[in-house]
């Protein structure tokens, strides 16, 4: 399935000169949804995976689905303040200034593998932050999986150490 046909890009947003790609449609599209989920679950299917790991938002929405079909654990990663007990954070670069991550401190036991999955890869600050926080609980990351990847942004070089996979890519 070709699934960039799936994908409405949005010229000019959220500002001009950018290229949104939007999940939405893809998700409303039942069978490419289950393509998608199948796909990475397959992908994963012999990498022994007990933790599926999804940052916020839309982490969840490709995380969770996977981590149900692998009969794996799922874990948010979640923006400073939102998660209810103890928590790891991670400060990041953004565009224009920081951010912060946090994961629960008891959410990943040493030695779990875990799989890092969200929609897109971009600069790859995001999920490289992600992986410090997984690695710092002791969980040891064997993939990093995405639905869209802009090439021309080179997140993969930064990931360079990690096990990686997306199933569209894009130049921006």
């Amino acid at each position: 399935m070709d699934l960039k046909e799936k994908i409405r890009v949005i010229e000019g947003f959220p500002r001009e000169g950018i290229s949104f790609k939007d999940v939405t449609t893809l998700l409303n599209d039942k069978e490419a949804f289950k393509f998608t989920i199948d796909t990475i679950a397959e992908y994963l299917k012999d990498k022994n995976v007990d933790v599926i790991v999804g940052p916020e938002a839309r982490g969840f929405l490709f995380g969770a689905p996977i981590a149900y079909a692998l009969g794996a654990a799922f874990v948010p990663v979640r923006k400073k303040g939102k998660l209810p007990s103890e928590t790891i954070s991670v400060s990041y670069e953004l565009e224009y200034g920081t951010d912060i991550l946090e994961i629960h401190k008891d959410a990943i036991k040493p030695g779990q593998k875990v799989a890092i999955v969200d929609d897109l890869l971009a600069t790859g600050g995001t999920i490289q932050s992600v992986a410090k926080l997984v690695e710092s609980v002791g969980g040891e990351v064997v993939s990093l999986d995405f639905v869209i990847e802009l090439t021309d942004l080179k997140g993969r070089e930064k990931l360079q150490k990690y096990d990686l996979l997306s199933l569209v890519q894009y130049d921006i």
